[in-house]
């Protein structure tokens, strides 16, 4: 599998891929992705180059967004002074379910943020996906607060405030043939 950077045409794919995982995660009783997220938010994030997707030969597997910007009101500014990457919409196909994908792509993530320089790999969860919690804290992240104050970026209450970080780390072992190499930041 290879890991590329989105262009505008991966823009259908990703709407794709949030209506699947949203569908999903209903399935698992949980409320997150059911309010549409806003296409010219998503294109203009694929245009800045901070969107990235694994293809498994000609099938998109999984894609997530790595960015040294920082969702507003979510991080203290001490914790902005730090060189960090934020994690956001990491999303596996159903169809590569199980195959511990998305740890690859945190691997991936934490290596890419350690060649940029910074100290940390940060994201913020859903604050009511207990399992997507337990799931990040699993791939060695430490919760670092919860923060309900604010509006979402798609409209309505924050609803992704479960803040967590690592420490970036070189790793090889995402075992993903990487197209962007580490001049990405």
């Amino acid at each position: 599998m290879i890991i590329e950077r989105a262009t505008a045409d991966d823009l259908d794919v990703l709407l794709a891929f949030r209506k699947e995982a949203a569908l999903w995660l209903t399935a698992l009783g949980t409320d997150q992705w059911q309010r549409p997220y806003p296409a010219d938010k998503l294109l203009s994030t694929i245009e800045a180059g901070v969107v990235f997707m694994v293809r498994d030969g000609s099938v998109t597997a999984a894609t997530i967004t790595l960015t040294p910007e920082a969702e507003e009101g979510l991080w203290s500014d001490q914790e902005l002074h730090e060189e960090s990457r934020f994690v956001n919409k990491l999303t596996v196909a159903r169809t590569h379910a199980g195959q511990e994908l998305g740890g690859r792509l945190l691997d991936w993530a934490g290596d890419q943020a350690y060649r940029s320089g910074a100290q940390w790999l940060r994201l913020d969860a859903w604050t009511t996906n207990k399992p997507l919690q337990d799931y990040y804290l699993r791939h060695r992240f430490e919760h670092v607060r919860t923060v309900t104050e604010g509006g979402a970026v798609n409209g309505g209450p924050r609803v992704s405030g479960w803040l967590a970080q690592r420490r970036a780390m070189p790793s090889a072992a995402h075992g993903l043939t990487d197209l962007v190499g580490s001049g990405a930041w």
